[in-house]
């Protein structure tokens, strides 16, 4: 799947028909989240200064993507108007928005819409959809629309692509690295991206709260009959660790690295709901697949979902005698 010439028409026709552009972005952002949101917003502010363009987010910004720039001048809550035209970004559906409930109206035909994702579970929502599957990230879509319709790409929208396009490859190590990130590295690299800020922020830098939040993470993984690594925080552990939520992003890479798993998964509990998140290294196993059963989603390598609920911990232990009689006891 690509995203051809009359796509990015239909996008280009859409937005300058457009008095105000509100670009969204799913809850609980991620890099790639974040760089495809800023990364657009800026384009569009370049290209189209005459227009009020709009970046926001339900969920604070992680700290490790404040060094973007204007990453400070997203918001939190809008009031939508009549008129408004949206463009999501790396949503799969109108629910991961957070804006579903309180702003049912924003995902009729009321108004016009665009989605740009690359989650091949996107449930084709808006009035224009462009999906590839494919691509790496939504970060890599918007590259190639920009350069399909000579928006011009500067050193600080360059280095908002690289995050998501990094971020969303695992620093270029993840199976979904092809020669075509490779040359869209490149592409923005040439463009003027700031790589080594990017790498200091994100990958080489940790606050200690972070640090002590993976801890327990690594601490409480256990390996499942089924072949998974699992691990599980709960309310407690950030407080413990004084952690907020977003610090978790990332743990799961480090419990994936367990050798012979089949999957990971963290679960982590988040003001009355339980969030997992699934990983997998092997062909053969489809964690979107998995994700789906609790209504979540993603990629057949990395998904999640999220369920109302608490986490219960329950501890198995085994009596082995020396006549090799065996008692199993159960605690909870």
């Amino acid at each position: 799947m690509t995203v051809t010439k009359a796509d990015t028409a239909r996008v280009d026709s859409l937005i300058r028909d457009a008095g105000r552009v509100v670009c969204v972005c799913h809850r609980g952002p991620d890099g790639d989240a974040v760089g495809s949101l800023l990364g657009l917003g800026l384009l569009l502010r370049n290209t189209f200064p005459e227009k009020t363009i709009v970046l926001l987010c339900t969920d604070p910004i992680p700290t490790p993507f404040h060094f973007l720039p204007s990453s400070a001048g997203i918001v939190e809550e809008y009031d939508f108007q009549q008129g408004d035209m949206l463009i999501f970004v790396d949503t799969a559906e109108p629910k991961l928005t957070g804006l579903l409930d309180e702003h049912p109206e924003i995902f009729t035909k009321a108004f016009r819409s665009i989605v740009i994702d690359h989650h091949p579970t996107n449930s084709l929502y808006a009035t224009h959809n462009v999906i590839d599957s494919e691509a790496s990230s939504t970060c890599e879509i918007i590259v190639t629309i920009a350069d399909q319709l000579g928006w011009n790409i500067d050193p600080d929208i360059a280095t908002c692509l690289l995050t998501g396009v990094y971020t969303d490859t695992g620093g270029l190590l993840h199976s979904n690295t092809s020669s075509e990130v490779y040359r869209t590295v490149a592409r923005l690299l040439r463009s003027g991206a700031r790589q080594q800020d990017m790498v200091r922020a994100i990958f080489r830098t940790a606050k200690l709260s972070t640090l002590k939040l993976w801890g327990r993470v690594l601490e409480k993984i256990s390996v499942t009959p089924e072949g998974g690594a699992v691990s599980a925080v709960t309310e407690g552990d950030f407080r413990a660790s004084g952690a907020d939520y977003t610090e978790l992003t990332g743990a799961i890479d480090y419990v994936n690295a367990v050798p012979g798993m089949r999957f990971s998964m963290i679960l982590s509990e988040r003001g009355g709901t339980v969030k997992g998140s699934l990983r997998t290294l092997r062909d053969d196993v489809d964690v979107s697949a998995m994700a789906g059963r609790f209504s979540g989603g993603g990629h057949k390598k990395a998904a999640g979902f999220s369920i109302p609920g608490k986490l219960q911990p329950e501890v198995r232990w085994k009596v082995v005698e020396e006549q090799n009689e065996e008692l199993d006891v159960s605690g909870a």
